[in-house]
């Protein structure tokens, strides 16, 4: 009989380990369950770096975490492995490929938007993208919403945006102040299971294994751990510094590099979560860009590899653009260097939890628990994504407002992209591309 068991690495580079997070960030479609399937296939079956106990360990404290936590399981991993410019090193490659094909994608959406083609291919796009928001309410309603408690908590958050358009961030603290004090009265209701990842084959050891002792820079240091601190704040500092001296403190990049700054720390439940809250500032603060605009940049972000949250930078370019920030000569220009303003104040708390919570984790990897806060969180998150679903099929399916005519072949669309995804199983890439062809077919039958 032939041993099917995967051979564990002996030993990995810091090239090999640049050459995957490189081709990872290239790869990287299907949205976090993808990204994370696809880490799992790849580094604990195939290549065995990782074992599954502390794949899953990793992965259970990025999802505990605001931010991407598909990247974040990538920087976790490659800290792990390399340290903290192991970490760096995974957590930059798995964003780089996507920001500069989301950047180009932008620049010819703006420059050639107003072909009739291409208005006609993203009048198709666009209930395609409010059923995927809708499915996405779904399926995380189906994880989540465990009990009616859960329920009413994710009704309640739908009500707060819907009909009293209450900010984001508060909505995320009154949940997880629910959520905890849930935790002490009627903990059962507030239990949160840890998360899973199938395994299709039996596994042999891997290069850390479940009893591979922790790597010395994985070990809990207080002067280490100070360092990261005061580096990430001082990045953040200068940064922000250099933005107001070059171009004053009410300057529509320091406006960005506020405003995503906060929006790391509310991203609880992944990018569609955080969509209404860059909705609010975006759309409705500072007018960066309008609600077309965003759905057309939710349908980029899906079609392009890395973590959704990506679409951001669509957002910034947006911004830089509509704002001509450097003068009418120079869009493109403040187009990039907004979208890089963007990303950088966005991603840059994720790579400092896991810097600096990853010791933590690591001494205590026996005993994994979500919290009560985070369970009454992800409950709140599905009605606030169920509010952005609504939000756009308003847009989407009366175009010219309520007292407008009803849009029928939009409503036709979402439904097929819908049923695709829910009885096919369809991908999101393939749902867009069709709903696409759909649109433009609505061009040539005019």
């Amino acid at each position: 009989m032939i041993d099917q068991t995967p051979a564990r690495a002996e030993s990995v580079s810091r090239l090999e380990a640049f050459y995957y997070w490189l081709k990872l960030g290239f790869i990287s479609f299907g949205g976090p369950a993808g990204q994370i399937s696809m880490m799992h296939q790849e580094l604990v079956e195939k290549r065995r770096w990782i074992s599954e106990h502390r794949f899953l360990h990793a992965l259970n404290y990025t999802m505990v975490l605001p931010g991407p936590e598909a990247q974040q399981l990538a920087t976790y991993i490659g800290w792990l492995m390399h340290g903290v410019w192991g970490g760096i090193l995974a957590g930059v490659l798995f964003v780089l490929p996507s920001f500069f094909m989301l950047v180009a994608l932008t620049w010819v959406y703006l420059a050639y938007g107003d072909l009739a083609w291409v208005a006609a291919i993203l009048y198709g796009v666009k209930p395609a993208v409010t059923a995927i928001v809708v499915f996405a309410a779904y399926r995380i309603g189906v994880r989540a919403l465990k009990n009616n408690a859960l329920r009413l908590m994710a009704l309640l958050a739908f009500m707060a945006l819907f009909f009293f358009n209450l900010p984001f961030p508060y909505i995320v603290i009154g949940a997880g102040i629910i959520g905890f004090l849930g935790g002490k009265l009627a903990p059962e209701t507030f239990r949160l299971g840890a998360a899973r990842v199938a395994t299709l084959q039996p596994l042999g050891a891997a290069l850390i294994d479940d009893d591979t002792p922790i790597p010395g820079h994985a070990v809990f240091k207080l002067r280490k751990a100070v360092l990261i601190l005061l580096s990430s704040l001082a990045l953040w500092c200068i940064a922000l510094a250099a933005l107001i001296a070059w171009q004053g403190a009410d300057s529509v990049l320091v406006d960005m590099a506020s405003f995503f700054t906060k929006a790391a720390f509310v991203t609880f439940g992944g990018a569609y979560a955080v969509l209404p809250y860059v909705h609010q500032g975006g759309v409705e603060t500072y007018a960066w860009l309008t609600t077309a605009q965003m759905m057309d940049g939710l349908a980029l972000g899906e079609t392009t590899p890395g973590p959704l949250i990506m679409v951001v930078a669509f957002v910034g370019f947006v911004g830089g653009w509509t704002k001509a920030i450097f003068g009418a000569a120079l869009l493109p220009l403040a187009g990039l260097v907004a979208a890089g303003v963007v990303t950088f104040f966005t991603f840059l708390p994720s790579f400092l939890f896991i810097l600096l919570g990853g010791p933590a984790v690591e001494a205590s990897r026996d005993e994994v628990a979500f919290t009560a806060p985070l369970t009454g969180i992800s409950a709140a998150v599905v009605g606030v994504i169920v509010n952005l679903a609504a939000f756009f099929a308003m847009h989407v399916f009366w175009p010219q407002g309520m007292a407008a005519d009803f849009d029928g072949l939009s409503l036709l669309i979402a439904l097929g992209a819908f049923v695709a995804m829910w009885r096919w199983n369809l991908g999101v890439v393939p749902v867009i591309f069709a709903s696409a062809l759909a649109g433009a077919a609505s061009l040539l039958l005019a």
